[in-house]
């Protein structure tokens, strides 16, 4: 009887995966729209995706260079990606980029996002820097 249960929630959960699609840019929210067309050349998207999950829909914008940006349901930032480039500075909150200057003078952010304990930076020398809810930095991995 359980390993029935557990078989009918993973296919609950496999056919959620199965139902991502490529969408118009038009079709993000109004909020995820906006940062997009305020940081990022627009004509440079190669799609946008609606990952239909079961505790709300994901968006992702990847751009032809491979730089991403994912977005929550409501339009919100969840992670932005730029490869090599740095991340626009408006885009991270500013305790984070004090931290990271006066920390790493040499580094910029090429990577920010959520995490399950918090947020995430990624630095342009490969060093991963932890963040809890508050912002505050708790742990390094390189």
């Amino acid at each position: 009887m359980l390993f029935a249960a557990l078989v009918a929630i993973s296919s609950v959960f496999n056919a959620c995966a199965d139902n991502d699609r490529i969408i118009t840019f038009a079709q993000l929210p109004a909020a995820a729209q906006a940062t997009v067309q305020q940081y990022f050349d627009v004509t440079t998207i190669a799609y946008v995706k609606l990952d239909d999950e079961v505790f709300g829909d994901k968006y992702e914008v990847r751009f032809n260079d491979g730089k991403e940006i994912d977005f929550e349901n409501d339009g919100s930032l969840r992670k932005i990606d730029c490869k090599y480039a740095a991340v626009p500075d408006a885009l991270v909150p500013e305790v984070v980029r004090q931290q990271v200057a006066a920390s790493f003078p040499q580094a910029f952010i090429v990577e920010w996002g959520k995490d399950d304990w918090g947020w995430k930076a990624e630095l342009n020398n490969k060093l991963e820097i932890k963040f809890n809810r508050k912002l505050e930095m708790i742990g390094l991995d390189d």
